[in-house]
């Protein structure tokens, strides 16, 4: 009882209830708060202090930038799962709040869309500079195991190199990225390798355009530190997983290595084990075996994510 009056009183104000309705929508920043709220930051911290201390909501730092996000679990997250649906049908502050979250997010893919553009035809050499990617891309290959003997899906393929590595196992393949010029550079590349039975398709990964129930294996590789919802992407791509479906998860164990936000358009610096395995959880998936390799300046960690076992 104690547990939800908290959460009751953390709620029953009109801009933590503004607050409750963006974060439905993903992690957020205190500046992308404010910029939203369009109120002072010692006001908007005083709120998210109270929704912490009520259990609404969860706060992690990272680098310079401290991100908010839901509870994950809990009473306060079973009252905020009964409110959501009611506060997306406001007509007032929230709907202009959610038409400003629609094109700050805009502005951050058109940024990041951007930087692909302009490195589209040296991706690889970019993408090398800080990860060891012959190790790491065995390392797939040995924790993708019967998995990758099926359909597989490629959630940002950027050039189509893992579509490249797995092309003398799976069956058929399907490579989605944001930006044309990517998936044109992965056309050209894959072709010139002689892979076969592959689609490349223009798409969001938080709206995966391919089937549920259809793919044996599904990549995200050195995609999600530029994501806005990394949860929400998990999410969908267990969607498109078949029974025994595994996802393979590529990127940085955390670090601090700030710049890379700005000259190379990450949105977080890597992730920890403890935060994979909420979403594999959040997601139905169980985090069933991990892998690390260490560079010089990052650490690239491969997860793998299940369907659990029913007992």
């Amino acid at each position: 009882m104690d547990e939800l009056l908290s959460a009751l009183k953390g709620a029953a104000e009109p801009t933590r209830l503004r607050i409750l309705g963006l974060l439905g929508h993903g992690e957020l920043t205190v500046s992308e708060l404010v910029e939203i709220l369009a109120q002072s930051q010692p006001r908007v911290s005083r709120h998210l202090r109270l929704m912490v201390e009520a259990g609404l909501l969860s706060r992690f730092r990272e680098g310079t930038w401290v991100f908010y996000r839901l509870a994950d679990s809990g009473k306060a997250r079973h009252m905020i799962n009964h409110l959501l649906p009611l506060l997306v049908q406001d007509p007032g502050d929230l709907a202009r709040d959610f038409e400003k979250l629609k094109y700050l997010r805009l502005e951050r893919a058109e940024k990041a869309a951007d930087y692909f553009r302009e490195n589209a035809l040296r991706w690889n050499e970019v993408r090398s500079l800080y990860v060891p990617e012959k190790q790491v891309e065995e390392g797939l290959i040995s924790l993708a195991g019967d998995a990758a003997q099926g359909a597989i899906l490629d959630v940002g393929t950027g050039t189509g190199r893992m579509l490249e590595i797995f092309k003398d196992q799976f069956t058929a393949a399907v490579g989605v990225d944001l930006s044309r010029d990517m998936l044109a550079v992965a056309d050209d590349r894959l072709s010139a390798q002689g892979v076969n039975n592959y689609e490349l398709r223009l798409g969001d990964m938080y709206n995966l355009p391919v089937a549920d129930n259809s793919k044996s294996l599904v990549i995200f590789h050195q995609v999600l530190h530029f994501a806005d919802d990394p949860l929400q992407a998990i999410r969908q791509a267990a969607e498109t997983l078949t029974t025994d479906g595994v996802i393979l998860i590529a990127d940085f164990a955390p670090h601090q290595l700030e710049f890379l936000r700005d000259d190379h358009a990450h949105r977080r610096l890597g992730f920890a084990d403890s935060e994979v395995e909420v979403w594999a959880e959040t997601a139905g998936l169980t985090l069933s075996q991990t892998k690390e390799f260490k560079g010089d300046e990052l650490d690239v960690k491969i997860w793998r994510l299940e369907r659990k076992t029913l007992s």
